[in-house]
């Protein structure tokens, strides 16, 4: 049996609850690089996050599938790994034969490897490189040869159009960048490419659309309708994780009727809360938004039908058992919603790290897709905008949402003499169809009343 024959062809593992793809983002390993079994190979990102995708197979990498910036759909070739002879075996890995065999099963955590090695060779994507009628030059011949060795020793099938030394050759290898260069107009032989050769890679064609000297093609894709632009216009892609926010947000606008109520309350018996628990764990302390969460979990005991979801499908409404918190954090690459599940089941001082934790990976870009998929209740503090009050979006397929505006100064009546007091709006998005204004406006009082008396968390356990 030879080499070729054993090699083990890893394919892009499921990512997870509607993820059909990932972008390459930076290759961890190259050609000829030894590498064992869960090994990090490449850095990938989803429409939900940045993952490092392990390998589960040892051996020596002959071929990686799609360069930095490529789109790979799921279950398409990632790399090709093959068996090391004996001699080349690194020490330390006597049994990565049966490893490689086997598979961890560790791909990434929830996914799982879900398929076998491969056995026999993949038809590989073919490179194809489209002459535009414009001169070229000693440089874009050599880049373009380069390119085919390239492609030559990565065993990708390469298609040129009728040959011209006139003409450059844009070189793309991703089908997924030559369509977003066609839907935005985007003359591919005016476009540098980064990738090896020349290639030009999809982030490449972003750039050109951000650039402030972009320019439309001259005859757009008549199935596309764009917009004029001026020179000064900048134009951003709708791509992975701005798209899946935008998509979602869409749905649940088209699905979803909803209501949303709101009061105004005071928060000065909240602060006082805080700053007391925090005096006295001065090495745990507790912010206000693991305080709200608390809350938000009384007042769900109180009113499960907020904990829910409509199947439209099945005709029925879902309670779940449990509540997954979500909580919006806004990143630098969007808003996201990582989960708290069963957060019921936390301390409030476990509330406190677990959020702390889980921010600070989804603001750093290393939750795993699974961490932000599941929810059944979000709270979104959007005060730390400084805006008081907010209409938000339900996060399909959730029923309800609680957002907290800024806490600020106001006049506020007490005991009938008016003073000034820490106060705050609080809004609830329901979804009407799994419950009416009472429930909803029952939850809302509830969670007004903790707020403004933090000691009836303890009589509502």
């Amino acid at each position: 049996m030879t080499t070729v024959e054993r090699t083990q062809v890893f394919l892009l593992p499921d990512l997870g609850e509607g993820l059909s793809e990932a972008e390459i983002v930076e290759w961890r390993v190259a050609v000829g690089d030894v590498v064992t079994v869960d090994q990090s190979v490449v850095e990938v990102e989803t429409a939900k996050a940045v993952v490092d995708v392990p390998c589960p197979y040892a051996g020596r990498v002959v071929t990686l599938h799609g360069a930095a910036g490529e789109v790979r759909p799921v279950g398409q070739p990632l790399i090709t790994i093959a068996p090391l002879d004996g001699g080349d075996e690194p020490a330390g890995h006597a049994t990565y034969r049966e490893e490689e065999r086997a598979g961890s099963g560790n791909v990434l955590i929830g996914y799982g490897t879900g398929h076998g090695g491969a056995t026999r060779r993949r038809r590989r994507p073919r490179l194809v490189l489209a002459p535009e009628p414009t001169d070229v030059g000693p440089a874009d011949a050599a880049r373009a040869d380069a390119a085919r060795a390239d492609a030559a020793r990565a065993d990708v099938g390469v298609s040129a159009a009728p040959a011209d030394p006139r003409s450059p050759a844009a070189l793309v290898i991703s089908p997924i960048v030559r369509r977003l260069a066609r839907e935005h107009g985007v003359d591919l032989g005016t476009v540098r490419g980064t990738g090896p050769g020349g290639v030009i890679r999809r982030a490449d064609v972003e750039a050109a659309l951000t650039a402030p000297a972009a320019r439309l093609a001259a005859v757009p894709d008549p199935h596309v309708a764009l917009a004029p632009t001026g020179d000064g216009d900048v134009i951003v892609p709708l791509t992975g994780v701005r798209k899946a926010i935008a998509d979602k947000l869409s749905r649940s606008r088209r699905e979803i009727p909803e209501v949303t109520i709101w009061v105004d309350v005071d928060a000065t018996g909240l602060l006082e809360t805080r700053a007391a628990i925090n005096a006295a764990t001065p090495d745990a302390p507790v912010s206000i938004l693991a305080l709200l969460a608390r809350i938000c979990l009384s007042g769900l005991r109180r009113f499960p039908q907020l904990n829910a979801r409509v199947d439209t499908e099945a005709q029925r409404i879902v309670q779940s058992a449990g509540v997954h918190l979500g909580i919006a954090a806004q990143t630098d690459r969007g808003l996201l919603v990582p989960v708290l599940r069963d957060a019921q089941r936390l301390t409030t001082a476990e509330l406190a790290a677990e959020l702390a934790a889980t921010t600070a990976a989804a603001r750093a870009g290393n939750l795993p897709p699974a961490r932000l998929t599941g929810g059944t209740f979000t709270l979104n503090n959007y005060g730390v905008f400084g805006v008081d009050g907010s209409t938000p979006i339900i996060n399909h397929p959730e029923a309800a949402l609680l957002g907290v505006g800024r806490i600020v100064d106001k006049p506020w009546v007490v005991d009938g003499q008016l003073a000034v007091r820490k106060v705050t709006q609080l809004s609830l998005t329901f979804d009407h169809r799994v419950c009416d204004g009472g429930v909803a406006g029952g939850f809302l009082r509830h969670v007004a009343d903790c707020v403004e008396r933090p000691a009836m968390l303890i009589a509502a356990v």
